[in-house]
């Protein structure tokens, strides 16, 4: 084995490591490995996120959590690959360099700011604080200039025809999962309050004791309710319409096909279903999985249907109604977050003037294409 990675080393990496500027003409397996390997980090990260949200309405403990040592993995497949890509020039033109730089250089710099922040104020029991979303604003501004490095560079007419749409579309995904993470907390949150009202808490007495004692309460309803559901209602329902709603848009603008927004949010349900699976299998808390964004899928999918000029609103007011209409729905019939439907205008109005710039975006995009970085054979 270890033999086998020096030869590796010695043969395949060795010979590329040479200083070049962004934009250098990239052996096509080269730019094949590169980006495979950041959606090989992007799955450690998301698997990561997955199970940490489950951990967190479990135990108290932090430091060295599993979750966290999955994410980090990523983390450290993200950072080899930026320096490579930054020493070499190889496989990313200098714009997509700099959105990789500067997202994930931010992203480490918040690392030892939420420790700190730790430290200080005890535990965080929310995803939606400063630090914390620092960190998801990281990760985003990677993932704009790792999408827009495969949209540019991932070699065309080399092997398997279907890897390149198909990774555009997994980029889509993970993008579309790092932006609804946070959310992922009322929809633990919702089944946490209700074991509590069945006498079955999830959650370890350490962490309700100190969920309780960050509001001077004791160990009620009240405190678990706060712990679990602790953010405002209209908060769940935006913030994810607008932003899957957006990812979709940009995706079906790239992939192009019939129903790829719609499979794009099926792949995320099944990855949530997989995931609860996985955790209720290792007795970590449930939670809901938000089967009503395929809804959202198909709205963006019709959307696109309509004349261009009639798609940013044509598309918000499809997302808006499909999107509250499922959500609603599977809060009847089943189980779905506290939402205060009454936000549908925000959406509307938002989803709107977020889809005018996406079709701006795109079409500036194909009337002035960067230059793919040159690919040799």
């Amino acid at each position: 084995m270890a033999g086998a990675a020096r030869n590796f080393l010695e043969h395949q990496v060795r010979p590329l490591w040479t200083r070049g500027e962004p934009g250098r003409v990239t052996p096509a397996p080269v730019l094949t490995v590169l980006y495979l390997g950041w959606l090989t980090a992007l799955a450690f990260k998301a698997l990561g996120a997955g199970w940490d949200v489950a951990w967190h309405f479990k135990w108290i403990r932090d430091t060295l959590a599993p979750p966290h040592d999955i994410n980090t993995v990523g983390t450290v497949i993200g950072v080899a690959l930026v320096l490579f890509h930054t020493y070499t020039g190889y496989g990313a033109d200098r714009t997509s360099l700099r959105f990789t730089q500067i997202g994930l250089g931010s992203f480490l710099v918040t690392i030892p700011l939420d420790l700190v922040n730790h430290t200080v104020n005890g535990l965080d029991l929310t995803a939606w604080s400063i630090t914390h979303v620092l960190l998801y604003c990281g990760t985003t501004v990677t993932m704009i200039g790792v999408i827009r490095g495969w949209v540019l560079h991932y070699p065309r007419g080399t092997g398997a025809s279907w890897v390149r749409p198909v990774g555009l579309g997994a980029l889509a995904f993970f993008f579309m999962e790092n932006l609804w993470f946070p959310n992922e907390q009322q929809e633990f949150g919702v089944l946490s309050l209700a074991a509590w009202d069945q006498g079955r808490p999830y959650a370890e007495p350490e962490l309700l004791e100190f969920a309780a004692s960050q509001i001077g309460h004791p160990v009620d309803r009240a405190a678990v309710e706060h712990f679990s559901l602790g953010l405002p209602e209209w908060l769940y329902p935006v913030w994810c319409l607008l932003s899957a709603a957006l990812v979709l848009a940009v995706a079906k603008r790239f992939l192009l096909g019939r129903w790829v927004a719609t499979l794009i949010a099926g792949a995320y349900v099944g990855y949530r279903v997989l995931v609860l699976g996985l955790m209720t299998a290792l007795d970590f808390p449930p939670c809901v999985v938000p089967f009503w964004v395929i809804a959202v899928g198909v709205a963006v999918d019709l959307a696109l249907l309509l004349p261009a000029v009639l798609v940013p609103v044509g598309g918000a007011v499809l997302v808006t109604a499909f999107g509250y209409a499922a959500l609603w729905g599977q809060g009847a019939v089943a189980q779905a977050p506290p939402a205060a439907l009454g936000s549908w205008p925000a959406v509307l109005v938002a989803t709107a003037l977020g889809w005018f710039a996406v079709e701006w975006a795109v079409g500036r995009h194909r009337a002035h294409p960067a230059r793919p970085v040159p690919v040799a054979a």
